[in-house]
C-alpha cells in the first residue's frame, strides 16, 4: 500500500482553509502541493 504523503489532519486543515476563502494556487504553494 502507498504511503500517502501528506497526514488526515493535514489534508483537513487544507481543505477547512479553502472552505474559508483562500485561493488554491496559494493553498498548493503553502503546502508544497504540485
Amino acid at each position: 500500500m502507498k504511503r500517502s504523503r501528506f497526514t488526515e489532519d493535514q489534508i483537513i486543515g487544507t481543505l477547512k482553509e479553502h472552505e474559508a476563502g483562500v485561493s488554491v494556487a496559494d493553498l498548493c504553494r503553502r503546502h508544497g502541493v504540485s
